[in-house]
């Protein structure tokens, strides 16, 4: 259906594409759900229940954003009430089984949302003697821990399916009977009452760290995206992305790519930013020339890299600043590097695929203008621009920052008509906020889990002397077998349980080799996110390639050739943490900068295999050779690498000149 449209859409120009944004709705939201299963939610027959629903959501948001100013509960009661409240709106969206009734709540559900709720009741009703008893668990703290992992498994199962369950009920099993595993791997195993007091009284299990930042920073950040959404920046974005890089070259391809970061920044889906920004732009990369298979592949790693660009990161930059100890705008200006390298690298390979391929770009008279764009909507960029002071600047928390940015983003937008939100826009927003957050809070608590019996059991230290072991001590091998093993994690998980698992378990062995703390974890999180554009589970290529008509797997391999740059920049941040600007002077940050530019465009080439025409392989492969010469900080490597770009720009300069004098 989506392909049908797309085709039809054709003929016609790209400020009708634009306006058929509100008919498209039903088919982003098919092919969301079909390739996003977080999306797939009840629509309720009866009025009642789904006005109950929907007023339970606004006031959840309620609770996390007036607590956010007034202040939180003590720790394990504002954990346990969000859990609770997470799990009832789980199990009230999302059914048991696809042949289950989508459109009413089973009498099953409600008993587990009461069991839920029971969960918390039992820990504030008894608080001070609950955290008393932390170390020597009584009979009912093991029923109702108990209780609790069931229900925060089986709310995993129905939103993300299987391969989170199935991972944290193997950690689970580890925890009982590790005694018997091999020597490396081997502890003293533990009883089911000592993993349920680690897991559910402890700090470090389901009530961890991985909830506190969903139920404080990610609740707040993504009811701020929600909130943005309703004002209208998503079309904000769409429309000075066109106004800025339309006319130009391949423009619908650099849209799609400033239009999917901007977007994926905030939102953090990669899937939900290829289905809502894709259908958008991939009619108009089709138009202009570009294949399905590079449309879609451009559509899926621009909004993937949207996860890697500052300020928001979709809040893993939240949960990265949480779970190193150090302070976000550390993790803010150590992320900005690196991820303009990664979107450079997309842009270079667009801009020489047009070149090889002539592709013009928009004609300018059927583009908005960016004077008339921002004179409608850019008051929108103020609550960004106050986002940013607020928490690089003001001195004041993260919580309070997003607090008061939601609180300025709704005043801003009542400036103009086009983005004013009513009273019901907004209650919508926080409604909105509400849903989207509970599948990210729910892989959070079940990823509690799996942190616990890790913390517990010491497997995080025995996989990075395994990983170590295997690399032989060899920093490059171990850098590669983690990547491997990020990516294979991140094939079945959302991106932030994804990341927070890798960073337990495979983080420490990078450390432990003397790469700085935050560059492992940048390490391991770009693989992580990387694997929703890596075949054989590719979801953000897939969901592309459901809007442009290309053959899925076409597109997933498209794109890790179009985010090649992507896979190498996390090496070079590693070999030369100048680029994370840690521990470096100006000039040396600045030096290793400009190289890494270069080594950018060269990898470009070397994967178009174009520079003022076509390039022979062994000139390609001698490209991409000099490239990786410029990921260390070596000068003698550097001069190299640019002795190479330098050389190869002449030679193909000399050519582009013969060959134009022999058609004279």
């Amino acid at each position: 259906m989506a392909k049908a449209s797309i085709e039809k859409e054709k003929s016609t120009s790209p400020k009708a594409v634009k306006n058929l944004e509100g008919v498209m709705d039903a088919q982003q939201q098919e092919l969301l759900e079909k390739f996003d299963k977080e999306s797939k939610t009840r629509k309720f027959d009866n009025k009642s229940i789904s006005k109950i629903v929907y007023w339970l959501a606004i006031g959840i948001a309620l609770y996390h954003f007036i607590t956010s100013f007034m202040g939180y509960p003590a720790t394990h009661l504002h954990r346990s009430l969000h859990v609770a409240m997470m799990l009832v709106m789980a199990f009230f969206l999302y059914p048991a089984t696809g042949k289950s009734n989508h459109k009413a709540i089973p009498w099953y559900d409600y008993v587990l949302a009461l069991m839920a709720i029971a969960v918390a009741v039992y820990v504030w009703s008894d608080y001070v003697n609950f955290i008393n008893r932390m170390g020597m668990p009584n009979t009912m703290d093991v029923i109702v821990g108990t209780m609790l992992i069931f229900l925060v498994m089986e709310a995993s199962r129905r939103i993300s399916g299987w391969p989170l369950v199935i991972l944290s009920a193997l950690f689970l099993a580890y925890g009982l009977f590790g005694q018997y595993m091999p020597s490396i791997f081997m502890h003293r195993g533990y009883t089911w009452g000592k993993l349920v007091n680690h897991v559910f009284i402890n700090t470090e299990g389901i009530y961890g760290t991985s909830v506190n930042v969903a139920a404080s920073y990610i609740f707040l950040f993504i009811l701020f995206g929600a909130i943005m959404n309703k004002s209208g920046m998503g079309q904000f974005f769409n429309d000075i992305a066109l106004a800025l890089a339309g006319h130009t070259k391949g423009g619908p391809a650099k849209v799609a790519v400033i239009a999917s970061g901007f977007l994926g920044s905030i939102n953090g889906s990669a899937v939900a930013n290829v289905v809502t920004t894709g259908a958008f732009t991939i009619p108009l990369m089709k138009k202009t020339g570009y294949s399905d298979e590079f449309s879609g592949s451009v559509e899926a790693t621009a909004s993937v890299g949207g996860q890697l660009l500052p300020p928001i990161m979709g809040a893993a930059a939240f949960i990265m600043a949480e779970m190193l100890g150090v302070k976000y705008s550390v993790i803010v200006v150590s992320a900005a590097i690196p991820a303009l390298l990664y979107y450079l690298g997309i842009i270079v390979q667009v801009q020489l695929r047009a070149s090889k391929n002539n592709l013009v770009g928009i004609p300018k008279a059927e583009l908005p203008k960016v004077k008339e764009v921002m004179k409608a909507r850019g008051h929108l960029l103020l609550p960004i621009i106050f986002l940013l002071y607020m928490l690089l600047f003001s001195g004041r928390t993260v919580i309070f920052s997003a607090f008061c940015t939601i609180i300025v983003t709704i005043a801003v937008s009542m400036i103009k008509k086009e983005t004013r939100m009513s009273f019901r826009d907004i209650l919508d927003a926080f409604e909105e906020g509400t849903k989207s957050v509970v599948s990210v809070a729910v892989a959070c608590a079940v990823v509690g889990i799996i942190i616990g019996v890790v913390s517990l059991t010491g497997f995080g230290l025995n996989m990075a002397n395994a990983i170590i072991q295997l690399g032989h001590t060899s920093l490059l091998a171990t850098l590669m077998l983690t990547m491997v093993t990020c990516m294979i994690l991140g094939m079945g998980l959302p991106s932030i349980p994804a990341y927070l698992i890798t960073a337990t378990m495979a983080a420490p062995a990078l450390i432990q080799l003397g790469v700085p703390a935050i560059a492992a974890h940048m390490f391991v999180f770009y693989f992580a996110m990387f694997a929703n554009i890596t075949p054989p589970v590719a979801l953000a290529s897939f969901a592309a390639a459901g809007i442009s008509g290309g053959d899925p797997m076409k597109t997933g391999l498209q794109s890790v050739k179009l985010a090649l740059a992507g896979f190498i920049v996390p090496y070079m941040f590693v070999y030369n943490t100048g680029l994370l600007l840690l521990d470096t002077t100006p000039f040396v940050a600045i030096r290793v900068t400009i190289t890494a530019i270069i080594g950018v465009f060269m990898i470009g080439i070397a994967t178009e295999g174009y520079l003022k025409g076509k390039l022979n392989p062994l000139i390609r492969v001698v490209v991409f050779a000099g490239s990786l010469l410029l990921i260390t900080e070596s000068v003698t490597q550097d001069a190299i690498g640019l002795s190479i770009f330098i050389l190869v720009i002449v030679v193909q300069k000399i050519k582009s000149k013969q060959t134009e004098a022999a058609f004279e």
